[in-house]
């Protein structure tokens, strides 16, 4: 049996150049190998609370879940890992909704969400909207994740080129958001993991102001230290112009180590 994942984790979030304050929100769990990252919208700060509600929300639930399952790991297995991500993900949904409901400023409020759980040689990864996350494996970058937007749509029906797409004027028109409608849409999919991968996850604000080879050479350029390539990141988005609020989470994949293993890393270590 193969032992658990080794992971470092490093997560940053910035207000940017323009935006009087933050809506992003991020949270880590690195005993249950969980990660979430929220870009909230609406007006009178609304977009910051469904950032924080929906960040809030899924990890409790995540945890719960998750705590259950370490402490009774026989016969548990992953195959509902993906409805669990997608359960939680719609708790979220629901208690924006309701939150909404008991403060009319907070109408129409609604949060991207991006979220994964690392279990054993597997990333589980769940989102909506344009939050993304990108996975650097020897050397390469890759986005894994499917914006659900507007301008996404119209690069799939070959409508926009890439290059075009990096100018356009609707690159924050999402199609899918959490706490807009009374069920949400998750996209949900397992990868495999493998020693030395290392995982982005980001809000636009990254993505909107750095192309993709411009983020891969951050990466490359400080492999062995994570701190310094979050920095370099949203450091970067600032000097092109910091537009919106940057937030950024890294994960470093490192050969296992079992004297490393926290204890619940080794129970859910036994989820086959």
């Amino acid at each position: 049996m193969s032992m658990p994942l080794q992971l470092e984790f490093v997560a940053l979030t910035d207000t940017g150049l323009l935006r009087p304050h933050n809506e992003d929100a991020i949270a880590l769990s690195p005993d249950f190998g969980l990660v979430i990252l929220a870009d909230g919208m609406g007006g009178y700060n609304a977009g910051e609370v469904a950032s924080s509600i929906a960040i809030t929300t899924a990890r409790q639930v995540m945890e719960t879940e998750l705590q259950a399952i370490a402490d009774q790991p026989s016969g548990t297995t992953l195959d509902h890992m993906p409805a669990l991500l997608s359960h939680a993900i719609n708790e979220a949904n629901t208690a924006i909704l309701t939150a909404a409901l008991s403060e009319p400023l907070y109408t129409g409020m609604g949060t991207t969400l991006v979220m994964a759980l690392f279990h054993r040689q597997t990333i589980t990864l769940a989102h909506v909207g344009d939050s993304r996350c990108y996975r650097q494996r020897d050397g390469q970058l890759e986005q894994l994740t499917h914006d659900h937007s507007q301008l996404q749509e119209q690069i799939d029906a070959g409508l926009v080129s890439e290059d075009e797409a990096w100018c356009a004027t609707n690159r924050n028109l999402i199609t899918r958001a959490v706490g807009v409608d009374d069920v949400v849409d998750v996209e949900v999919h397992d990868y495999p993991v493998l020693s030395g991968d290392l995982y982005l996850f980001c809000s636009d604000g990254l993505s909107d102001m750095l192309p993709a080879q411009h983020i891969a050479g951050i990466l490359q350029a400080w492999p062995e230290d994570l701190q310094r390539a979050a920095d370099n990141l949203v450091s970067s988005a600032n000097e092109q112009g910091g537009r919106d609020n940057i937030s950024v989470i890294l994960v470093q994949v490192q050969e296992p180590d079992e004297k490393k293993q926290g204890l619940i890393n080794r129970l859910l270590g036994w989820i086959k």
